[in-house]
């Protein structure tokens, strides 16, 4: 029993359970008033109030004729007796002790009115439960809708939870916690028997993706933030560790020096270099950093966890970086070049770089020569590196200059071989025939290899006798083969004009017969603009037609594709050009229609008038048939003339 509570409340109930026996044991001593019996009549009767039994028992005297308190004293004693209890509010924490267990419940005396019922699955934690036992319970309600003192020693604990975990997060003093189970976005964990959350970020330094490893694990943690509204705590182990780092860091920043060779191992790499970490301090070691030939990523020297040497380049107090070097614990390459390397000297190289302007070839890890275009061939027709060159072929070539001081070198591959120029009109003379590749193809012309080294240009007008071309890929395509003719040598500027057409004789000395100024041919149009159209003529020709000669008969004009009859009306042989018109046909056809018609009105006139001629020569003397006939010669003749 509470030391602050005289009777509990089992004996209160006891109490008051005797009270009610003993008052039903004296009412049941009371003489039972018998009922008189009445006769049954048909008018109504009064019926007089009946006495029940203990109507005129007295409540305020026991049975053992005892006299009852004055309500003044009563009062007096009420009051003593309600003081007997503790003043409890909802909401509060309590201490009680365990007065009774039951299956399901343990009875817990706080010292109250009556004794609260608080569930054992509150108390799994506590395996040896017994009565006497002290804790520490929240008065949910004092009283619930049955009258009962609503007690919960879980609602206690989070209380007394929060409160120790309000406490740390001020101070920043570490706790242990037990990691129950998985949630989304990171872990739930147990800190004094409250649930708090432990995001995934905040697990270690390092990314974790299976957070199943950290379930039922204990480990420490800083309250990093806290709501009150909600009750919502979340905790960190990184914040743990990143701590430690910092003294580390601290530490190690403290010893550092520029120069320094540190070990480092390689915990992250990226495109533009690795992340080292030097025992609790992170550097960077850039890509142009690792070596001194040039590599594509730092994958192709360093792997995750490997450990090398580093030196170190430079740091930031402030910002806490350090910049690290792999390639500055061996020697510069260009400090120990070769001896064999100099001017003059063929080597070999592996293309590393390509440029409008040429490419650089690795002749050793470190050292690099230009090859520039003007470097590559004898040949004096334009050449594209980044076609010629592709990333890690390999190239002789010769060296050209060489300058250690600077660290540049200029290579050559054209030299390696003799100058063909030099001796150009012995192999390629004028009006020899070669077969040639399309090199490079321009709006003015088509740029021939004969042979390495060895080409020239044959200009658009070159190509055909026949054709005109807008653009020479009309005509041909690199890399195809073509025949051609040297018309000239241009030795000191090393150029050769080459022909294509005048492989063939000239077709057009032969063709001016055929297409003669008049004659008649058929045609297709090719193309057409707003000047006019493009006319297929027959063995290859093309014609021209003006849009006014491209009219029909009906109105219409002569579309693309269409094939029609066409009269030349003008032949150049010299512009080699050929102008046609289909118009001007059936223009013609309708004059020359009309001129027949002319000619034939003239014939009848004469010969009416030769007729009349006759007739007035021989009659001498008209009669009246002779009139007649002759009026009516007349009037023809002149229907004729007017015709």
């Amino acid at each position: 029993m509470h030391p602050r509570i005289k009777p509990s409340g089992i004996f209160m109930n006891l109490f008051f359970k005797q009270l009610n026996a003993d008052a039903q044991e004296g009412a049941a001593a009371e003489p039972t008033a018998e009922v008189p019996e009445t006769a049954t009549t048909t008018t109504p009767v009064a019926v007089e109030e009946v006495a029940t039994a203990h109507d005129d028992f007295d409540w305020s005297i026991d049975k053992r004729n005892v006299a009852h308190y004055p309500a003044e004293e009563k009062l007096k004693y009420d009051k003593v007796y309600e003081n007997t209890f503790v003043t409890i509010e909802d909401g509060e924490i309590v201490r009680g002790g365990i007065v009774a267990l039951t299956k399901t419940d343990a009875v817990i005396n706080i010292g109250f009115k009556s004794d609260g019922l608080v569930s054992l699955n509150e108390f799994r934690d506590t395996p040896g439960l017994a009565i006497g036992d002290t804790v520490e319970v929240m008065v949910v309600e004092k009283e619930d809708r049955q009258g009962n003192l609503h007690l919960s020693r879980k609602s206690a604990r989070i209380y007394r939870a929060w409160e120790r975990i309000v406490e740390v997060h001020k101070t920043g003093e570490v706790v242990t916690g037990t990691i129950t189970s998985k949630t989304k976005g990171g872990l739930i964990v147990d800190v004094f028997g409250m649930e708090t959350f432990l995001p995934g970020s905040q697990i270690d330094v390092k990314p974790v993706t299976d957070y199943d490893q950290f379930v039922n694990k204990t480990m420490e943690f800083k309250v990093v933030k806290i709501n009150e509204t909600i009750k919502n705590a979340v905790v960190s182990h990184k914040a743990l560790i990143e701590s430690d780092i910092e003294a580390q860091r601290a530490e190690i920043i403290s010893k550092l020096e520029k120069g320094q060779v540190l070990e480092g191992t390689v915990k992250n790499i990226t495109d533009f270099g690795a992340f080292m970490d030097l025992g609790g301090l992170d550097g960077l070691l850039y890509i142009t950093d690792i070596s001194w030939g040039r590599i594509s990523h730092p994958s192709e020297i360093l792997k995750m966890d490997q450990k090398v040497n580093v030196v170190v380049l430079d740091f930031d107090d402030d910002k806490r970086r350090i910049s690290l070097g792999l390639k500055q614990l061996t020697p510069h390459p260009w400090d120990v070049l070769p001896e064999w390397i100099v001017e003059g000297a063929s080597v070999k190289g592996k293309v590393v770089n390509i440029e409008d302007y040429g490419a650089f070839l690795e002749i050793q890890p470190g050292v690099e020569g230009l090859v520039h275009v003007s470097e590559i061939t004898w040949a004096n027709t334009p050449i594209n590196a980044k076609e010629f060159f592709k990333l890690a072929d390999e190239h002789e070539a010769k060296v050209v200059t060489l300058d250690k001081d600077t660290r540049k070198m200029s290579l050559s591959i054209k030299q390696l071989s003799e100058d063909p120029w030099s001796t150009i009109e012995n192999k390629f003379p004028e009006t020899s025939k070669h077969a040639g590749t399309v090199k490079n193809i321009t709006p003015y012309g088509v740029f021939v290899e004969l042979e390495s080294g060895i080409g020239g240009m044959i200009h658009i007008s070159d190509l055909s006798w026949l054709k005109r071309f807008n653009h020479p890929s009309e005509y041909t395509k690199v890399g195809e083969n073509i025949d051609v003719i040297i018309l000239s040598i241009d030795k000191e500027n090393r150029k050769l004009q080459l022909g294509h057409k005048q492989l063939e004789e000239d077709p057009w000395n032969s063709l001016e017969e055929t297409f003669a100024i008049g004659s008649i041919h058929e045609g297709t149009i090719s193309r057409k603009d707003d000047k006019g159209a493009t006319v297929q003529l027959p063995y290859g020709l093309e014609g021209f037609a003006p849009n006014r000669h491209l009219a029909k008969e009906d109105g219409k004009s002569v579309s693309a594709d269409e094939t029609a009859q066409f009269v030349v009306i003008e032949f150049d042989r010299n512009e080699k050009r050929i102008v046609v018109s289909h118009t001007r046909i059936w223009e013609q056809a309708v004059a020359e229609e009309k001129e027949a018609v002319k000619r034939e009105a003239k014939a009848d006139a004469e010969s009416t008038k030769k007729a009349v001629k006759n007739i007035q020569g021989k009659v001498e003397k008209a009669t009246l048939g002779d009139l007649g006939a002759l009026a009516e010669l007349r009037a023809k003749l002149e229907g004729g003339e007017n015709k």
